[in-house]
């Protein structure tokens, strides 16, 4: 399957649908490709159904509408779009529901490994170096900015972060997590020395 021709409705759609950003630096198509590279990569790693995988992952956040929970516009607009270019009707189902499901992290349910790695690499995305990225950006744009408050951001959203590795529904999702957990930990240090 040609993955460009969907890469285009995303950022095309995504520009278009006004949902609103807190901050100018984050953007939706962006947070897309990073989550459709994780999927690709964890994917790579566990097997299941590549073309469902990557369908889910590119389409997992293109909807939003006020009043309306995200997935649920969201699945809408792929199953719509899926179907307007003819892909097979059962795997516009199961890219539907993981759509729908993806938000669900907490859930117990038995989730299809497709869907177990779009969660997973939704959930890695803004953790890490990108999360420590986003505090400092965050900060700045903040009155009275400066190195200790971007410190204490990083810190709290590293607290915050933290139990979110109970999530993780796949084993290389988990060491994806913890590998940037470990990363936060030895830049908060390492920051710390020199701030303090």
């Amino acid at each position: 399957m040609d993955y460009s021709e969907v890469i285009e409705f995303v950022k095309k759609t995504t520009s278009e649908n006004s949902r609103p950003d807190l901050y100018p630096f984050r953007n939706r198509y962006e947070h897309t490709m990073r989550v459709y590279r994780w999927a690709i990569r964890l994917q790579a790693k566990l097997g299941g159904d590549l073309d469902v995988v990557v369908l889910a992952a590119l389409l997992h956040d293109v909807g939003w509408e006020k009043g309306r929970p995200d997935s649920e516009v969201s699945a809408e607009i792929a199953v719509e779009y899926l179907d307007s270019i003819n892909v097979d009707p059962g795997m516009i189902v199961r890219v539907g529901e993981i759509i729908m499901m993806h938000e669900d992290k907490d859930t117990d349910k038995d989730l299809s490994l497709e869907c177990r790695i779009v969660m997973d690499a939704d959930l890695l995305d803004e953790v890490g170096s990108v999360g420590v990225m986003w505090d400092c950006m965050e900060t700045a744009l903040e009155d009275e900015a400066s190195y200790k408050r971007a410190y204490y951001k990083i810190k709290e959203s590293y607290r915050n972060i933290k139990p979110k590795i109970s999530w993780c529904k796949t084993d290389p999702g988990r060491n994806e997590f913890a590998k940037r957990l470990q990363l936060m930990e030895s830049y908060i240090y390492q920051l710390e020395r020199e701030l303090f």
